[in-house]
């Protein structure tokens, strides 16, 4: 299992959240990847997605807030 090195943008409480109920993040983890916590819209969103798009039956549509992408863009990395 790979390790949760930094945070990508800013905390949560800075974007707003005042409580753990709403606190959309992203992580760059050891290897490379990223981790997401988001809200679980899997149910509503799989049968909208691109022709040309697929998930595997263990992959879930994560969807995060669009503030919480853009603080984040600062910090991810280009290559």
């Amino acid at each position: 299992m790979s390790q949760i090195v930094r945070r990508l943008g800013v905390p949560p409480r800075e974007r707003g959240s005042t409580s753990s109920a709403t606190c959309p993040d992203i992580f760059e983890l050891a290897d490379g990847n990223f981790a997401v916590i988001g809200t679980d819209m899997t149910d509503s969103l799989d049968t909208h997605l691109p022709a040309d798009a697929a998930r595997a039956d263990y992959e879930r549509i994560v969807v995060i807030s669009r503030e919480t992408l853009v603080r984040a863009k600062r910090d991810i990395p280009d290559t």
